[in-house]
C-alpha cells in the first residue's frame, strides 16, 4: 500500500470473518518489521494469530484507507490484545486512531484500557496516554504492562 494516509478516505469498522487470513498477514508483516522479536516469530509462526472468535464477537476494529485495510486493533474486555498497522503507514496516525477507538470501547464498558507492550513501543503508547504499570514476561521476552 503506497497511498499517503492524508490524501485518502479513512474509516473504522469491525472486522469480517472472511478477513481472517488478511488480518493475520498484516499482523505478520507488521511484526516482522521490527527486529526485536523477528527471530522468535520466524521460528514460531503460530505466534501470529487472530482468534476467529475475536472477529466473530466484534472485538477486532479495522482501519481502512481508501477502501484498503491499513491496520487493526483487537480489544478483549479492557485489554488492547493486538495493534498492527501496515509498516509503510507507520507514523500516519492510524495506530493512534485505533488506540482511541479501543479506549472508547473500554470506556463504554466502564473499563480502563490496558496493553502489554514491547519496550520499543513504550514511547508510542505513552504518546497515546498510557502509563507504565509494571513489567510483564511474554512468550518472547520482557514487556511492559501499561494502562490509560
Amino acid at each position: 500500500m503506497s497511498k499517503r494516509a492524508d490524501t485518502v478516505s479513512r474509516r473504522l469498522r469491525l472486522a469480517k470473518p472472511e478477513e481472517h487470513e488478511e488480518l493475520e498477514e498484516l499482523q505478520r508483516r507488521a511484526s516482522l518489521e521490527l527486529p526485536e522479536y523477528r527471530e522468535q516469530l520466524l521460528a514460531n509462526p503460530d505466534a501470529v494469530h487472530v482468534p476467529p472468535a475475536q472477529i466473530a464477537n466484534g472485538q477486532v476494529i479495522v482501519a481502512e484507507l481508501g477502501g484498503e485495510m491499513a491496520g487493526f486493533a483487537a480489544v478483549v474486555g479492557g485489554e488492547l490484545d493486538g495493534l498492527f498497522v501496515e509498516p509503510d503507514l507507520w507514523g500516519a496516525g492510524i495506530g493512534r486512531r485505533l488506540v482511541e477507538a479501543a479506549a472508547h470501547e473500554a470506556r463504554r464498558r466502564a473499563l480502563s484500557l490496558t496493553v502489554v507492550a514491547s519496550p520499543t513501543a513504550q514511547g508510542f503508547y505513552e504518546r497515546c496516554g498510557f502509563t507504565v504499570e509494571g513489567d510483564e514476561q511474554t512468550r518472547f521476552g520482557p514487556a511492559l504492562r501499561m494502562s490509560r
